[in-house]
């Protein structure tokens, strides 16, 4: 019995179509990395296993796709942690690797690993896929790309404003309007955390708070008093907010609050500092406290760009300010900050807004209809030309009806069908026929150039 086939969960096949928006999403962004100065990397699919972990926090970690040792290693799984119903410890026996589950922390191995072939600071950008056990749903896979931005080796805050014009410029090239940036500070989130009683479960704290988008202010607080947290601090917070405040006013009311012994003066000056110059961009920018950013490593500012409110789906773009993750590695004292395009939610955007410029839907320029093989092989020097002066041309392989020929030019949405019989080929002309308005013109093949497929 034929096997059905089918891709692994949380995974996906691109058809042509899809593959050019891709490749249109990622130029575009590749662009402004490099208008920016990023330089281009690539680091392995699969990573040491000990890279990855204690990184991403508990939740980030049991998300890992671990790979499972071959040939020899086998026999060293611990039979006894299986036995005992330990599965990690058993899981962690039998696998020395594991799939990277993004590109950051992979980064920071990299750049403790060639700290003497690059040049500090180091302004890297890379395009690739990244994977996590994730549940699968709308806009969540567990295979996707990522297009990420860092700079290594700078703890400027001027840093964190070309990260913004670089969001600003991204999303103008893709004619993205209406998104929102949301900003904070862990280290106020930090410090919000120890006076709601979480000294030392300030990851605990966070995970929470990081839900609210899903569970409400309602299930915030109750998880937080679940966790034997204080919820004071946080209603208050809460209560105190009005959309109609401009950031400037919400940073100086959290201050007031959670701050009013100035022992995190540093990062609502920061915040203060950028929101002041975020006026250089376009985008909507609001400062967000309750924004936290799942990750551990992040220790800074940190950014989460919303798409459109008319598109329900989660953040298209994130980032933020991460100190001394290299020291993981051996390289201390390296700050580090980056952003990352969420490429697959960026399409699906796209995709629901109509914004894809239509020509991605006819990548290919001119389909030649064959009648005779001969006569095909006395248009090469003609096809060679069209071709290398940049036009795209697809030649139908076998002689058969016309009518099946141009059913499988409009199935692929080609827009020039040329026809060359024997009577034409004689006079050196041609027949091209539009497929979209369905007018056809007699032409001379040695005047046909790529000005008639503009």
């Amino acid at each position: 019995m034929a096997q059905k086939p089918s891709t692994p969960k949380g995974m996906r096949d691109f058809l042509p179509h899809e593959v050019a928006r891709r490749s249109y999403l990622i130029q575009t962004i590749k662009n402004q990395f490099e208008k920016f100065g990023f330089l281009p990397i690539e680091t392995p699919a699969m990573e040491r296993r000990e890279v990855l972990f204690g990184k991403y926090g508990d939740e980030g970690d049991r998300l890992v796709f671990k790979v499972l040792n071959s040939g020899e290693k086998v026999k060293k799984a611990d039979l006894d942690a299986f036995s005992e119903g330990q599965l990690s410890r058993f899981s962690n026996s039998i696998s020395e690797k594991a799939l990277r589950y993004d590109l950051t922390v992979p980064l920071a191995r990299f750049v403790a690993q060639h700290q003497n072939d690059i040049q500090f600071p180091f302004k890297r950008y890379q395009v690739q896929s990244v994977w996590r056990a994730d549940r699968p749903q709308h806009g969540r896979f567990q295979e996707f790309t990522q297009c990420d931005a860092d700079v290594i080796g700078s703890d400027s805050r001027l840093v964190e404003l070309e990260f913004v014009q670089l969001f600003d410029a991204v999303f103008t090239d893709l004619g993205l309007k209406g998104c929102t940036l949301r900003v904070n500070h862990r280290k106020i989130l930090s410090l919000l955390a120890h006076q709601s009683g979480a000294e030392d479960r300030v990851a605990s704290f966070l995970i929470i708070l990081d839900k609210l988008d899903k569970i409400g202010w309602d299930g915030v607080i109750k998880s937080l008093k679940e966790e034997g947290f204080t919820t004071t601090l946080v209603e208050k917070l809460r209560a105190s907010e009005s959309t109609s405040m401009a950031p400037s006013q919400k940073i100086d009311v959290l201050a007031d609050l959670i701050d009013p012994d100035g022992t995190s003066v540093a990062a609502f000056d920061e915040m203060r500092f950028l929101f002041s110059n975020f006026s250089l961009a376009s985008l909507k920018v609001d400062f967000d406290w309750t924004l936290a950013r799942g990750l551990d490593y992040y220790t800074g500012t940190i950014f989460e760009m919303a798409p459109p409110e008319q598109v329900k789906i989660g953040t298209i773009a994130a980032g933020g300010r991460y100190d001394d993750l290299t020291s993981a590695f051996g390289l201390s004292d390296m700050s580090g900050i980056g952003v990352s395009f969420g490429l697959d939610r960026l399409y699906l955007v796209l995709e629901e807004l109509q914004l894809f410029p239509k020509h991605l839907a006819a990548p290919i320029d001119l389909m030649v209809v064959q009648f005779d093989q001969e006569i095909i092989t006395q248009l090469m020097p003609l096809l060679h030309r069209l071709r290398s002066s940049g036009v795209k041309i697809i030649v139908y392989p076998n002689p058969t009806r016309l009518k099946k020929q141009f059913h499988y030019a409009d199935k692929l949405g080609i827009p020039n069908v040329l026809v060359v019989g024997s009577e034409e080929f004689e006079k050196g002309q041609g027949v091209l026929k539009n497929m979209l308005t369905g007018n056809q013109k007699t032409i001379s093949l040695e005047a046909l150039d790529a000005s008639f497929f503009q």
